[in-house]
Formats: structure tokens, C-alpha cells, sequence
């Protein structure tokens, strides 16, 4: 019995929006696991589209910023995705990152208190109808615990393989054996024979990370102290283009995906002998263009 198939990331840009649900239905047809909405664009908006576009398939916001509208705001549209789509739209919220908070002009507080606060206020008002599931975005801990006590799952980000089974320690064993606690990691992929191109590409891209504090104490925590303070000296003295030479390929190993197409099939599974139930892959491309990753993912997994 062939194994199951990941969740893919699906994101529509300006001008490719028709065509991006035609690209949902071809995930659909193809028995991928789901479709994930990162927040580019009103993501909750992008899954209005699927919740008509498609059939079968589960899609989720992840995640939906929580400074973004307020909680009545989200709590009726969350509310009204759950019914149109007939159960299977998952609500993944999360603080996001500084430089989201600098665009909308939001000063966010202290992530657990807020995150609490606003599942709560979510799951106060009346008369909305049904809720769909709430899955937290978590990096560390805390978070993953919180998620834990008020939340329906969990979803991580460039996460370290290496560390993963440490984080999903701080759920409780209830959680961790339960099939409907939703357990996901995005992991960016980019399926290529030259593997020295792939790391190029994605080097390029999740050295962004590197820059924001959240990561760097997760990263540290997950082994890579040596690393992250050599970035944050360098960061400190002005030499921000020096970032990408302290992130090495084993660091970028355990948070990515990159190689031929039976290194992803393979890595896929060591993800989930991690306990990550639900590997969603981020496609990349050395062209830049999200219908050539797609594509390649598709190949790599037409078996």
C-alpha cells in the first residue's frame, strides 16, 4: 500500500487567482492531503474560493493572523467557511511575524496571553453557527502545550526534524495518540536532481527567517546555538549579507525538503516518524514560478 500523500501550500497572487483553483481541484483530483493558505492576500478570502472550487479536499488558513481583523470578524467567517464547505475548513491561527505587525500597525502583546485571549473571544459569540476546527501555529514549547489546552491542533514552521520529537513532548499523550488533534508541519520543498540548486533556492528563501528573534531562540533551542549567535553578531554589526554562510546544509537539511523526487518521498516519511502527521510541503522553484513547483511536486509523487 503506497503511502499517503502530504498537504501541498496554495497561494493565489494577484492576476493568477482563477487559475489557482483550477490548480486546487488538480490537488484535489490528485488525493493530496490538503491545501494550506499561507497569509499572502487575505488567505481567508483564498479559502472562500476552495470551499466552492473544490469537493473533498480540507483546506486551512495558515496561518490567519490574529491582529489582522477582530476575533467577531474572523469567528463569522470561520463560521460561515466551516458550513459552505461542509466541515472542511480548519481555522490555523497565529501571532505572525514583526514585519507584518510593522504593515497593519499593530503592536502585539505577549503571544500566549493574546493567543489565548482571542480563542476564547472566538468561541464566546452566540448565534454565528459552528465553529471548524482551531489549530495554533507554534515554534516552541509553550505554545505547542497551549495548543494542547485550547485548540483542536498544531502547526510549526521550518521546524528541525532533529528536534521535533522534543517539541511534541509537551503534549500531553492523549493529544499525541489522538488521530483528530491535528499535528502539521510547512516544510519549504524544492524537488530538483541538482541538489546544490536546490539549497540555493531555498537558502534564498528561509534565510528571511534567520533574521526574526522567534526563529533564531527556536533554532538555538533546537541545537543550532553556534549559528544563530554567530547571525546575531552579525545582524549587530551591519553585516546582514553575511546571514546565509552561518546557516549550514545540515541546518538546512532538518528544516527543508530538497533533492529528487525519492529523497522528498523518503524524507516525507522520516517527517512522519517524527510524529508529524500531516507533512504540508511549500514548493519552490529555481524559476521562481509556484506552478513549476507545484508541477515538480506533482511528478515527484505521481506514483
Amino acid at each position: 500500500m503506497s503511502a499517503p500523500l502530504p498537504a501541498l501550500n496554495l497561494v493565489a497572487a494577484p492576476g493568477q487567482r482563477r487559475a489557482t483553483l483550477d490548480m486546487a481541484r488538480e490537488i484535489e483530483r490528485r488525493g493530496f492531503a490538503g491545501i494550506s493558505v499561507s497569509s499572502q492576500y487575505s488567505n481567508m478570502s483564498q479559502c472562500l474560493g476552495l470551499a466552492f472550487a473544490t469537493e473533498r479536499i480540507a483546506f486551512a488558513t495558515a496561518i490567519a493572523p490574529i491582529y489582522a481583523a477582530t476575533a467577531e470578524e474572523f469567528a463569522a467567517s470561520a463560521a460561515y467557511l466551516h458550513e459552505v464547505s461542509g466541515g472542511r475548513f480548519q481555522f490555523g491561527i497565529g501571532v505572525a511575524h514583526p514585519p507584518l505587525h510593522q504593515r497593519i500597525g499593530v503592536t502585539p502583546g505577549r503571544p500566549l496571553a493574546d493567543i489565548r485571549g482571542f480563542v476564547a473571544k472566538v468561541r464566546s459569540y452566540q448565534g454565528i453557527g459552528a465553529l471548524p476546527p482551531i489549530v495554533l501555529a507554534a515554534l516552541r514549547r509553550r505554545m505547542v502545550a497551549l495548543s494542547a489546552e485550547i485548540a483542536d491542533g498544531v502547526v510549526f514552521a521550518n521546524a528541525a526534524r532533529s528536534h521535533m520529537a522534543a517539541s511534541l513532548a509537551a503534549l500531553p499523550a492523549d493529544r499525541r495518540d489522538d488521530p483528530n488533534f491535528f499535528i502539521g508541519n510547512r516544510i519549504r520543498t524544492c524537488v530538483c536532481d541538482d541538489e546544490a540548486e536546490a539549497k540555493a533556492v531555498l537558502r534564498r528563501t528561509v534565510t528571511n527567517y534567520a533574521l526574526m528573534p522567534n526563529y533564531r531562540n527556536y533554532w538555538k533551542e533546537a541545537g543550532y546555538i553556534e549559528e544563530m549567535t554567530a547571525i546575531e553578531t552579525a545582524l549587530g554589526d551591519g553585516r546582514t549579507q553575511e546571514i546565509g554562510k552561518y546557516l549550514p546544509d545540515r541546518w538546512l537539511a532538518d528544516i527543508a525538503l530538497f533533492g529528487p523526487a525519492a529523497k522528498i518521498r523518503e524524507r516525507v516519511e522520516a517527517w512522519r516518524e517524527t510524529g508529524i502527521r500531516t507533512p504540508v510541503l511549500v514548493p519552490l522553484s529555481a524559476d521562481g514560478d509556484p506552478r513549476t513547483a507545484l508541477s515538480q511536486v506533482f511528478a515527484a509523487f505521481a506514483d
